[in-house]
């Protein structure tokens, strides 16, 4: 499994041989805190989209950025294991910025996806994806599969 977990730089040359290959690429990032069925959902359909799967995971530094002091409730390398544990996941890499957009334009992925609670105009990275022919799509979001709902009920 760790061989799947890559450092940018890894990644990069990965995605080389993708291409060169002819070998889609089909890319989605986010802090997978605690993953539940609609992670797992949204995944297998991402998968579906191309040859290849990679996630980027934001570090735990960047999620208390954006999510606050108490969160991730799982640690980085912790979240990369488990997800890259799962059968549609190819490749995971963690990412220390609040937003992928400059690893997504390094890597220029055939296909760029996020859940569907990202109207298209909120995905970070479309517009660098779109310039170079790849595609990016926003797939259905499971009702009630939410870690941040999860969270609140365990609170409760």
């Amino acid at each position: 499994m760790s061989g799947k977990i890559l450092s940018h730089e890894d990644l990069l040359n990965e995605r080389a041989g993708l291409r060169a290959a002819g070998q889609t690429l089909v890319f989605t990032n986010g802090v997978f805190d605690i993953l539940h069925v609609g992670h797992v959902r949204y995944l297998s359909e991402a998968r579906a989209l191309g040859d290849a799967l990679v996630i980027a995971i934001n570090s735990d530094r960047s999620v208390r950025e954006l999510k606050g002091t108490d969160r991730p409730w799982t640690k980085e390398n912790d979240r990369a294991e488990i997800l890259a544990a799962l059968r549609a996941v190819d490749y995971v890499t963690i990412f220390d910025d609040v937003s992928p957009r400059s690893l997504i334009a390094r890597l220029l992925p055939d296909v760029l996806v996020k859940g569907g609670d990202y109207a298209l105009d909120q995905i970070h990275g479309r517009e660098e994806v779109e310039a170079a022919g790849g595609r990016v799509l926003s797939l259905p979001f499971v009702e009630g599969a939410s870690t941040s709902e999860i969270i609140r009920r365990m609170k409760e």
